[in-house]
């Protein structure tokens, strides 16, 4: 017997559809979202010249564009990735307003994420290279060299052309997992840098379809707002311009881990453990999660005990319980995945390689910078001391954090955000994407309007602080000026509606002057 609707049932469902489209784009925040995918589409077309570019590409030569990477065309290409970016960032806190309001439901934030991100999936990589070296690392597992142990200066190439000068000598730091999905990117489009850029950016989609997935559910167990954890931790410009839009494996390393977090928190304690390891797998950072999971795993132990009346076990006889049994399915997924990727434990040496980026996103760097102002010392050597006593903290603190957060799943969630926080901090290094990790998980809370506030400068400021090429303007005071011009205007702006009173003065008023 056939099941398919009649064609009068069809044609009822999508006109019902289409209708709720145009209600929804007659609103405020409709046309909040619209104004979101014109400043991406300004955005992907400025890419094309000030973006993070190939050294050599023949695509803008065939069409006759090669002229907007150069003088007065990088100029204009530049102004269009800004204003972009600004028109993103403005769309996006007027949906934050409308989200705090209850204006707008969690269906149309999702819808508006996909829309926002499709014409990202087009651009070139932008505000970062790094998709160019996960492609030249791809092609070392598929050309037969470990890229735990090489780097890709030995496999010359197309591809080898278009890495940072720091990392064409630096092994991958990337877990097996990621290996694979590189690797199988390369075999695809060969070495064809248009093409791997493009699918590389695909396998990091299912990554956001994740997160997409999780934070709200999270919310609900945290006791935060769906419709807010969405909007600070998926929509937010600073996660689909940088990830996204600059092609990064931190999309799906945490995206596995909020999906792995909220199964355990439904008690399916196996499966969370194996989904974060899957993403420990694509970047390490992830793990940080899995000692918490058993937490929540012996508290739902308890509970259980608890329902049947029956004496739980002995704290001590739980823990083992439950942490060797995270361990074997630990043991378990990373192990298979190593073994098809034929690659051993070389990526947790490679993760120091990280200590070549300088800039003072991290505490290790500011101090280092704050003793060379007031003293003679050279900033290497400092540097090198304030992130061994920074990393000697950040062991400290998350033993503590986790020893501190035990006693109820709420607890071990906020555990897990203190964590992240410390990791990227304290590191030697830290990149704007970074605080994407622990965003993802504070996200999930009930957050003050205060809170909020604060949130969105700092992922304006992370947002706009790096140039569009890859660049960082950190020691520009220029660029610093305008990015915290830009990000206090934007946290301003959540909770007053054009604060600077643009459309009077476009209306001949006095900023003074009271509206009738």
């Amino acid at each position: 017997m056939s099941t398919a609707q009649p064609l009068s049932l069809r044609t009822t469902s999508e006109e019902r559809r289409l209708g709720s489209l145009r209600v929804f784009f007659a609103q405020p925040q409709g046309r909040a979202a619209l104004l979101g995918v014109a400043g991406a589409l300004i955005l992907v077309a400025g890419g094309l010249g000030a973006g993070s570019t190939r050294r050599h590409d023949p695509l803008l030569e065939a069409a006759n564009l090669s002229w907007l990477r150069f003088g007065h065309g990088l100029v204009l290409a530049s102004i269009f990735v800004w204003v972009g970016v600004l028109l993103m960032i403005w769309a996006w806190v007027r949906l934050g307003r409308a989200t705090l309001r209850g204006d707008v439901p969690l269906a149309q934030l999702r819808f508006t994420v996909l829309l926002w991100t499709v014409p990202m999936l087009l651009s070139v990589p932008l505000f970062s290279r790094d998709a160019y070296s996960y492609l030249a690392q791809g092609a070392l597992l598929r050309d037969g060299f470990d890229p735990y142990s090489v780097g890709p200066v030995v496999n010359p190439g197309v591809l080898l052309d278009n890495v940072s000068i720091v990392w064409t000598t630096t092994p991958a730091p990337y877990g097996p997992g990621f290996m694979l999905i590189a690797e199988t990117v390369t075999r695809l489009s060969g070495d064809s840098v248009v093409i791997g850029t493009m699918l590389m950016r695909l396998a990091m989609l299912p990554g956001l379809m994740l997160t997409l997935w999780a934070v709200p559910r999270l919310a609900r167990y945290l006791g935060g707002d769906p419709a807010t954890a969405i909007w600070l931790a998926v929509l937010n410009p600073l996660v689909l311009i940088h990830l996204i839009g600059g092609v990064h494996n931190e999309v799906l390393m945490v995206g596995l881990m909020a999906a792995g977090l909220v199964l355990a928190l439904q008690r399916h304690h196996v499966a969370g453990i194996a989904v974060v390891t899957a993403g420990v797998a694509v970047k390490a950072t992830a793990g940080v999660a899995l000692p918490f999971i058993v937490w929540i795993w012996m508290i739902h132990q308890r509970t259980d005990a608890a329902a049947r009346d029956a004496q739980p076990a002995h704290p001590l006889v739980l823990f083992a319980r439950c942490a060797g049994a995270g361990v074997g399915v630990f043991a378990v997924v990373l192990g298979a995945l190593s073994a098809l990727a034929g690659l051993g434990l070389g990526w947790l040496s490679a993760l120091q390689g990280s200590a070549r980026i300088v800039n003072w996103l991290s505490f290790p760097t500011i101090l280092a910078h704050i003793v060379t102002w007031f003293t003679s010392f050279s900033l290497s050597p400092v540097l090198d001391v304030t992130r061994m006593l920074c990393g000697v903290a950040m062991l400290v603190i998350l033993v503590v954090v986790w020893w501190r957060y035990r006693h109820t799943q709420r607890n071990a969630v906020i555990g897990i955000l203190f964590a992240l926080i410390a990791i990227v901090a304290l590191s030697p290094a830290a990149l704007p994407w970074y605080y994407s990790w622990p965003l993802a998980i504070a996200a999930g809370f009930a957050l003050s309007p205060r809170t909020l506030v604060i949130l969105t400068g700092l992922s304006v400021w992370l947002m706009v602080i790096f140039n569009p090429d890859g660049s960082h303007g950190m020691y520009s005071w220029i660029h610093v000026g305008l990015t915290f011009a830009v990000a206090i205007l934007a946290a301003w702006s959540l909770r007053q509606e054009d604060p600077l009173r643009v459309r009077e003065w476009l209306l001949g008023r006095r900023p003074t002057e009271s509206t009738p």
